[in-house]
């Protein structure tokens, strides 16, 4: 169903692709948008169990494309080492394919939004509360299921 890479001595290990996920703070969420046109969106994200979650706003672009169709990849450029010299770019990337879906249950959004505020400002507990008791009833939260993903290295940078 999902394409081999072609230079499958520059795949990334599956742990790897792990690793990326955990430390990278944004990415490109693409969708299905308007008219067929793909829309891409950067979004900062959070990865727990093979799902990434993202929040934003309840209505729009994003959320129309995922309510008529649940097929989303994500990119993430980890490393982009221009090297002029050379005409190449040193680098190392993560494409996740899977289905997308709005979270509804209170307690899943709220998982999710805990684990966002882990990520990036951690420790603020009394920040997450505030967040919560102004924001959660007008925030999106989007749950991406990982069905498939492959992470390339230049291979200039092959050890």
């Amino acid at each position: 169903m999902f394409r081999e890479m072609r230079l499958r001595k520059q795949q990334l290990s599956a742990e790897d692709c792990i690793s990326i996920l955990h430390k990278a703070t944004s990415g490109v969420l693409a969708v299905s948008g308007d008219d067929g046109y793909p829309y891409a969106v950067p979004l900062s994200f959070v990865y727990r169990n093979s799902k990434i979650y993202f929040h934003g706003a309840k209505t729009g672009h994003r959320v129309d494309a995922v309510q008529n169709n649940e097929k989303a990849s994500f990119c993430i450029i980890d490393k982009d080492l221009v090297m002029p010299e050379e005409f190449t770019t040193y680098y190392r990337s993560l494409i996740v394919f899977g289905r997308i879906c709005i979270l509804e249950k209170e307690e899943e959004k709220t998982e999710a939004l805990e684990l966002l505020s882990e990520k990036y400002a951690p420790g603020d507990e009394a920040g997450m509360k505030k967040y919560m008791e102004k924001e959660f009833k007008g925030v999106c939260v989007l749950e991406l299921t990982v069905e498939h993903m492959t992470g390339k290295i230049a291979s200039e940078l092959l050890a």
